[in-house]
C-alpha cells in the first residue's frame, strides 16, 4: 500500500528522549517499511526514517510550544496538495486536518494520543465525522459515540528493550515531572517502603509544579531518591531492566502509558494507579499490580519478588510487539482503502 504517515512536529520521529507519539509513529513507519509497503513520512527534517522523508520544518519545534497551530499550515500544504498520491493517509496530530479532510477526500485515519478532551472535540467530530483510532478502549469514554474503526494498542520492536532477569534493587520512575503523572507519589511511596527510587524524568526548571511541589520532595527524600534527568537509548534500557518494578503513579485517565510495555520488555514488573488505561495493559498479580492508594504501593512492593519477570517478557512479546500493532493498522488501512 501507499501510505502516508503525519507526524506531529513537537519532536523528531524518533525522539531522541523525550516525545512517546512521535516515537510509536517511528515504530509504525519502520515496520510498514519493513513489511514492504511504499510509505511516506511528513515530520521535522531532523527525523530519521527508512520511509520517503517530507519534511514540514527542519527541526523539531519546542515541546512548549505545544498548541500553537502555525507551524502545522506549511505541513498540511505537504500533505494536502495531492492526496491522490496515497492509498491512505494516517494522522496523528490530533484535530488540524478534519476541515480539509472535507474538501480534500481520500481515505484517511486518525490516532488520537491522548485524553480527550470532549468539550473541544465533540463539536469536531459531530461536525466533520472523521475517522478514529483509539489507544485503549478507556480512551474512547469521554465520546463514546464518534466514528471509532477500532482500538490498537501501542507496539514496539521486540528487540528495542533486553530483558533482565535478575534486577538491582531500586525502583524506577520514567516520565514527564508534571501534576498528571504524580511523581510526588512515587517519592513518598519510595521512603515509606524504604526503597531507593531512581527518577529518570523531562522537566522544565522553571515549571511551578516543579519548583513547588516536587524539589522540596527530593530536597527531602536525598536519602532515597536519585534524579538522573532524562534517559534514551542504551542508559534507558539498563534503568528499566535493572529495576524491581516501575512505578506508574498516574493520576487521570492515561490514554496508554507507553513506558509500561517498555518496562514488561524489560521483564520489569508495574506498580500502577487504577486510571485511564491500566487495567488493559497491567494483568493484575501477573505483570505488576494494579493500586488506587500509596499505603497499596507500599504493600504490593512487597509482593513484587513474586512475579515472574519472564512472564512479563512474555506478555509483551504476545500484546505489545510492533508488527502486531502494524498488522492492525493495516487490517483498517485496507478496509478504508475498499471502502474509497
Amino acid at each position: 500500500m501507499r501510505i502516508a504517515q503525519v507526524a506531529p512536529l513537537y519532536f523528531s520521529v524518533p525522539p531522541k528522549l523525550y516525545g512517546g507519539t512521535e516515537r510509536v509513529v517511528s515504530y509504525l513507519t519502520e515496520e510498514l517499511v519493513r513489511q514492504g509497503h511504499d510509505v511516506t513520512l511528513f515530520a521535522s527534517g531532523d527525523s530519521e526514517t527508512r520511509a520517503k522523508l517530507v519534511a514540514a520544518c527542519p527541526m523539531a519545534l519546542d515541546r512548549f510550544s505545544y498548541g500553537e497551530p502555525r507551524p502545522y499550515f506549511p505541513l498540511m500544504e505537504l500533505v494536502f496538495e495531492d492526496v491522490s498520491r496515497f492509498d491512505v493517509i494516517h494522522f496523528h496530530t490530533q484535530n488540524i486536518q478534519f476541515p480539509l479532510l472535507r474538501y480534500h477526500p481520500c481515505p484517511n485515519v486518525t490516532t488520537l494520543h491522548v485524553p480527550l478532551n470532549a468539550a473541544r472535540l465533540k463539536p469536531l467530530v459531530d461536525e466533520y465525522n472523521p475517522p478514529l483510532i483509539s489507544i485503549s478502549d478507556s480512551q474512547r469514554l469521554p465520546i463514546p459515540d464518534a466514528n471509532w474503526q477500532a482500538t490498537i494498542y501501542h507496539g514496539q520492536p521486540r528487540d528495542l528493550h533486553t530483558f533482565q532477569n535478575t534486577p538491582s534493587d531500586y525502583l524506577a520512575f520514567l516520565g514527564r515531572v508534571c501534576p498528571e503523572k504524580r511523581l510526588d507519589r512515587a517519592i513518598r511511596v519510595a521512603c515509606r517502603a524504604k526503597t531507593k527510587l531512581k527518577v529518570a524524568a523531562e522537566v522544565n526548571p522553571e515549571d511551578q509544579y516543579f519548583k513547588q511541589v516536587i524539589a522540596p520532595l527530593l530536597d527531602d527524600a536525598r536519602d532515597w531518591v536519585e534524579f538522573l534527568g532524562e534517559v534514551g537509548g542504551h542508559e534507558k534500557d539498563e534503568f528499566l531492566g535493572n529495576a524491581q518494578a516501575l512505578l506508574f503513579p498516574i493520576d487521570g485517565p492515561e490514554s496508554f502509558g507507553l513506558v509500561m510495555i517498555e518496562s514488561l520488555a524489560c521483564g520489569t514488573p508495574v506498580i500502577a494507579w487504577r486510571n485511564g488505561s491500566v487495567p488493559e495493559v497491567i494483568a493484575d498479580g501477573v505483570t505488576g499490580f494494579i493500586v488506587e492508594s500509596e499505603e497499596e504501593a507500599v504493600q504490593a512492593l512487597l509482593r513484587v519478588p513474586a512475579l515472574n519477570r519472564q512472564t512479563c517478557r512474555q506478555v509483551f512479546e504476545n500484546r505489545f510487539d510492533a508488527a502486531i500493532m502494524t498488522r492492525n493498522y493495516i487490517e483498517v488501512y485496507q478496509r478504508l482503502a475498499r471502502a474509497g
